[in-house]
């Protein structure tokens, strides 16, 4: 059985990974590059193995830069199975519409050819079958899975695969457990080889209580500066759970009231598809749903689906908060207020994701004096705040203590998702401190397991 690593490797985007038993060919994850042009241009290269040759995809997530280029698998060839949860593929189905349109817009300036059309989401959606946790599925004549709860994104999964007598363990990217909206991440034992995210190899998160406070601590400057508090976020996930965390501070008091707008089509669509799906909710969130709360619903709080009344959060007098997509400050609208508040000495931009280098979000983060938004440069006046235990990736003692309960079965742990140095940090610690062997493979190693 021979592992091949055709993404993700020393860097946190296009998770892509192959499994080749002799028998079936399994991929595990489909994702884009993101961050860097060089990274954005590789999405258009021709796949390294011929997508007709595989047997069928296990998606652990919908986040983009593990799912998207699924569609292009399809386009050229793949006409297998992708296995996901059903609210996976609920919201891979807005990432691809959503991708598609970007895309067709932008390739309408440049006259290129998109990566994929509308057409191609379509047939996508058709390739889905919907998987529960727990439940052992065969997915080939030599190869079956099981799904847990990787407490990350609604509906995320770390994937136990098992043929012949082996079983690999692949974490996708498991959750910053707890967090107040989704269930914690399920344990795992007894694997035998294991592929580990390592997007926070090296660091280590606030505390939820302080992460809260600190969040309030940025709001109640913020306001009393009467400015604007920026917040560039990902549809998925972290703005559902900063809904949530802005629900329990304003019905609480414990911030003024201020409008807050959702300046983000997709994450409104998103926030929707969370309403459905109640049964991935924590015991917390079950409660407050239970006693009659309405999570993603307080005063103050609008969504701004259309671009007019995107426009019109502009004629909103200071203080007021924002948040909108795009996480990294790479496209959407909050490049637009990014554009008219990063020079206002008493406005604020919270980050609360990692940002990936190559980013505008990233260069931002690292407090550059000026940034390019739309041909413009625009100083950074503004203060930059980062608050790392909103994130939604484990931090490295949460890596670690999953990955300790695996460390007397384990043979060894292929560390990817993660930039060079949080990677090798965490190859280290595991060496060190667990006595297993790991490594961050390079872009196409190949292993014989």
């Amino acid at each position: 059985m021979i592992l091949t690593f055709y993404g993700a490797t020393r860097t946190i985007t296009g998770s892509n990974f192959l499994l080749d038993t002799g028998t079936s060919k399994i991929l595990v994850d489909c994702g884009l590059w993101q961050g860097c042009r060089f990274c954005e241009e590789k999405n258009y290269d021709a796949f390294p193995y011929d997508p007709k040759e595989i047997d069928a995809v296990l998606l652990t997530h919908a986040h983009i830069d593990h799912s998207g280029r699924l569609p292009k698998l399809i386009k050229e060839g793949f006409r297998g199975k992708i296995f996901s949860t059903d609210a996976t593929k609920d919201l891979a189905e807005l990432m691809f519409f959503d991708s598609a349109e970007v895309m067709r817009r932008e390739c309408e300036d440049t006259h290129a050819a998109p990566l994929f059309e509308e057409a191609d989401v379509g047939k996508t959606m058709e390739a889905f079958e919907e998987v529960e946790y727990g439940k052992k599925l065969q997915t080939t004549k030599d190869v079956s899975c099981v799904f847990r709860d990787a407490g990350h994104i609604l509906g995320s999964a770390i994937i136990e695969v098992f043929s012949g007598n082996k079983k690999i363990v692949f974490s996708g990217d498991l959750g910053n457990t707890p967090i107040p909206l989704l269930h914690p991440t399920e344990g795992e034992e007894n694997a035998d080889f294991l592929v580990l995210e390592a997007t926070y190899g090296d660091r280590i998160h606030e505390q939820r209580a302080e992460r809260r406070k600190t969040l309030e601590d940025i709001i109640e400057e913020t306001i009393n500066r009467t400015g604007v508090l920026m917040i560039p976020s990902f549809a998925i996930e972290r703005t559902q759970e900063l809904l949530y965390e802005l629900n329990e501070l304003v019905e609480n008091k414990r911030i003024p009231a201020v409008p807050v707008f959702i300046d983000s089509p997709l994450a409104i669509r998103a926030t929707e598809v969370y309403a459905r799906y109640e049964k991935y909710y924590s015991k917390e969130a079950s409660r407050l749903i239970a006693s009659g709360d309405k999570l993603f619903q307080f005063p103050g709080l609008t969504f701004t689906r259309t671009v007019e009344k995107s426009k019109k959060i502009n004629d909103v007098s200071a203080p007021k908060i924002i948040i909108a997509g795009s996480g990294m400050s790479n496209g959407g609208r909050i490049l637009h207020h990014e554009r008219r508040y990063l020079s206002d000495p008493s406005s604020t931009i919270l980050f609360i994701g990692y940002q990936a280098a190559g980013t505008l979000g990233r260069r931002i983060f690292d407090k550059e004096k000026e940034v390019q938004i739309f041909g413009e440069r625009i100083p950074i006046r503004c203060r930059v705040k980062a608050i790392g235990g909103y994130s939604a990736h484990a931090d490295q003692e949460l890596l670690m203590a999953w990955t300790a309960q695996m460390k007397s079965s384990v043979k060894k742990v292929f560390v990817v998702h993660g930039e060079e140095a949080p990677a090798l940090a965490l190859v280290q610690k595991i060496r060190d401190v667990l006595g297993v062997d790991a490594y961050a493979p390079m872009l196409g190693d190949s292993i014989t397991l």
